[in-house]
């Protein structure tokens, strides 16, 4: 196991593992942890990198299977998203306490949301493929960057203060979301 991860040492003062999209491992380390700690870490968290990749090699399965999107497929998606998702936003922008200026909907290949720093929002069509539950984390996302513009504690603090589930519905969606954005690839 050990000769399949990639060791990445930085001025960082704890040990972690991380799994690529492309199924590489990687080993964050400190730069003067001995390599004996951390093969005996790698080794010790050969379960869960095992299981971890298995999880991504069942994605990979499941998003050459889907059945891919046609154009008015994804005509209709940006149609039924521009009548839903500004309700969410202008629903969730008076309990946050922001405002914000034109939401924009568009077919993305890689992001969910964005907020622009003049607070334009731009949402992605294939939200409507998900639950309510997993768009309302989106909404709230972006418009949380309205008072924060990073991901910083203070940004998931205002966020869960809003929509406490938030992290529930967000690890769906990296666990499921490339699957719903590769039926729009061609």
């Amino acid at each position: 196991m050990r000769n399949d991860v990639e060791v990445i040492r930085s001025k960082r003062k704890t040990l972690g593992l991380e799994i690529k999209p492309d199924g590489r491992v990687i080993a964050r380390a400190p730069m003067r942890m001995k390599q004996s700690e951390i093969d005996k870490f790698i080794d010790e968290k050969s379960a869960w990198i095992e299981k971890h990749l298995q999880k991504l090699s069942e994605a990979q399965a499941r998003q050459q299977s889907a059945e891919k999107l046609t154009d008015a497929d994804i005509h209709l998606l940006a149609d039924k998203a521009l009548q839903y998702i500004p309700q969410r936003v202008e629903y969730y922008a008076k309990i946050i306490g922001v405002d914000y200026g034109r939401i924009t909907i568009r077919n993305q290949k890689t992001k969910w949301g964005s907020c622009s720093a003049k607070g334009n929002l731009n949402f992605n069509c294939l939200l409507m493929l998900t639950s309510p539950e997993v768009i309302d984390s989106v909404v709230v996302h972006e418009l949380c960057h309205r008072k924060e513009m990073n991901h910083s504690k203070r940004f998931y603090a205002e966020v869960l203060k809003a929509y406490p589930e938030y992290h529930k519905w967000n690890k769906w969606l990296k666990e499921n979301g490339n699957a719903i954005m590769a039926r729009s690839y061609r």
